[in-house]
């Protein structure tokens, strides 16, 4: 499991952190699991494909709804998370580890100065009621 006091997060409720030097891990908040209710199926890009940060690369299916997922960093897919497929109920029962969605070769890793620590993005749920 991701460590959440070093990740980062997105105000679309994302979340990335580094797994080793130049590469990335981005998954979805424990907040947003639980907000989209079980999770049923994800679409997500293929291994070599690019995010553009700020950019929809996926869609979250869920019995409640359908919700796009947002990039939080630029860089190049290196790889998805393959568990989903047969088991996107991973993302509900742990969004911080098991659950993770894209292995991402960061274009810029100060792109991450840029995001919310856990602190302020705790505030930000709470400002915006969640």
């Amino acid at each position: 499991m991701m460590d959440p006091q070093r990740l980062k997060y997105t105000r679309e409720h994302e979340w990335v952190g580094l797994e080793s030097p130049g590469v990335a891990l981005i998954g979805i908040t424990d907040y947003a699991q639980d907000q989209l209710g079980d999770v049923v199926y994800l679409a997500l890009p293929e291994p070599g494909g690019r995010v553009v940060r700020l950019q929809k690369f996926g869609e979250v299916e869920s019995v409640k709804s359908v919700s796009d997922l947002f990039s939080p960093v630029n860089g190049e897919v290196l790889a998805v998370n393959q568990a989903l497929r047969d088991h996107p109920e991973l993302v509900n029962q742990d969004p911080l580890g098991e659950g993770w969605l894209l292995r991402v070769r960061l274009a810029n890793a100060t792109e991450l100065n840029t995001l919310m620590s856990k602190a302020e993005y705790e505030r930000f749920l709470h400002r915006e009621g969640g």
